[in-house]
């Protein structure tokens, strides 16, 4: 009997790199292990990595943190009490909820943890969730180490990746517990239209679900698409969980800063069971997120590089042969159909030989991922050190639709 066997189901499955090749790049460090042969990691998102971003009013405070000694002690489970008022802040303008920064939002290590921790009351043996397809990997995974069931909800390309009630209706169960969503949507930088979630929304209210939202890449909309917070809506507030990430807007992803916001109720769960599974974020990095909050206005620079590069991506591809794409609307990712051209596992392989470039395998993102890769434009933080690499992942697309005699 293996060791697995004794482990949760949800668990057993599991590989991390020790024994069998994993194609995800935050598991193990195979894909980091590239780099070292020169070849572009263009799969993390971790706005303009390996390049230091760290905008100096921010710095300067951390350093003076470490040069009095107050950062090596702990900060409360909950958070920085300052850190949540600039927070509430930010969701009165931004998000348009008025919140307590004393009862509505908790400070946790990073969103990953926190997306984790959002649907760790709620979930139960057997328990079903919601997620659309194709999704952020942890959406699927996250619902079975729990011993919840994932229930996958198709995204088409051809509805431009919005997702339809009808999808959601006819996968109800009796077990169906709780609906987990990415909007922006990661990987396809799909912004869902306020008619969609108005639609769902009052699919979650007549069904008496729960909702966990992960809001991450939310700072970052193009074409003036309006952006609506889900908890905002009404008869939503008192059953939604909303996660929120410093690492991709403020391109602070080495702070492992992220926050849930909810109502009393739920809070009042978080917050009790907070040292037992959260411990705290990191003192000097939620000292430096306080100064983010408090000036912001570096963003605007890196919004409109994430901006140029989203056009330059959307005009490269989308005449090159055998690859379709839709237009970014939001972040620092593209999603590009390469089905024409073969498996998409191969072609991530093709183009680490052929490009130098490392991508993401559309395969890790869902059931409807198979066929499209996931790139993430917004590494690097040089326009022409990025532009290079996808120049040269396009020749490499050309020359192998050449000898596939694709045109």
């Amino acid at each position: 009997m293996s060791i697995k066997d004794k482990m949760k189901a949800g668990f057993r499955n599991v590989e991390g790199g020790l024994f069998s090749k994993v194609s995800k790049a935050d598991v193990g460090d195979a894909f980091v292990e590239l780099a070292k042969n020169g070849v572009t990691l263009m799969g993390w998102a971790d706005p303009f990595t390996p390049d230091a971003t760290i905008p100096e009013h921010i710095k300067e405070v951390m350093i003076k943190s470490l040069n009095e000694g107050t950062s090596s002690h702990y900060t409360m489970p909950i958070g920085n009490s300052e850190l949540k008022i600039e927070i509430a802040k930010k969701l009165k303008k931004y998000n348009k909820i008025d919140v307590d920064p004393k009862r509505n939002i908790l400070i946790t290590p990073g969103s990953d943890i926190g997306l984790f921790y959002s649907m760790m009351p709620f979930i139960e043996q057997g328990d079903e969730v919601m997620v659309p397809d194709p999704s952020y990997p942890n959406n699927f995974l996250d619902p079975e180490l729990m011993g919840g069931v994932t229930v996958r909800i198709p995204l088409y390309e051809k509805d431009n990746y919005q997702p339809k009630i009808e999808e959601f209706e006819k996968r109800l169960t009796d077990r169906t517990k709780l609906v987990l969503l990415t909007n922006p949507n990661n990987p396809t930088s799909t912004v869902f239209r306020r008619e969609n979630l108005e639609k769902l929304a009052n699919f979650i209210i007549e069904n008496d679900l729960i909702l966990v939202v992960d809001q991450a890449f939310e700072d970052c909309i193009f074409d003036n698409i309006e952006y609506v917070s889900m908890c905002s809506l009404p008869g939503m507030w008192e059953r939604t969980v909303t996660v929120f990430s410093v690492s991709k807007g403020m391109a602070l992803s080495g702070f492992r800063v992220g926050y849930i916001v909810a109502n009393d109720q739920m809070m009042d769960v978080f917050y009790g069971s907070a040292v037992n599974v959260l411990g705290a974020a990191n003192t000097v990095a939620q000292i430096g997120t306080i100064e983010a909050f408090k000036d912001s206005s570096f963003m605007e620079e890196y919004n409109k590089i994430h901006d140029r590069r989203r056009k330059f991506v959307y005009e490269l591809f989308k005449s090159t042969p055998g690859v379709s794409i839709l237009k970014p609307e939001s972040s620092f990712i593209s999603w590009l159909n390469v089905s024409k051209l073969g498996d998409s596992s191969d072609i991530c392989d093709y183009l680490i030989k052929e490009a130098k470039v490392a991508v993401n395998d559309g395969k890790a993102y869902g059931k409807e991922g198979e066929g499209h890769i996931r790139v993430v434009h917004g590494c690097l933080k040089n326009d022409e050190d990025a532009f290079d690499a996808l120049r040269r992942m396009n020749e490499a697309f050309i020359k192998l639709a050449n000898k596939k005699g694709i045109k």
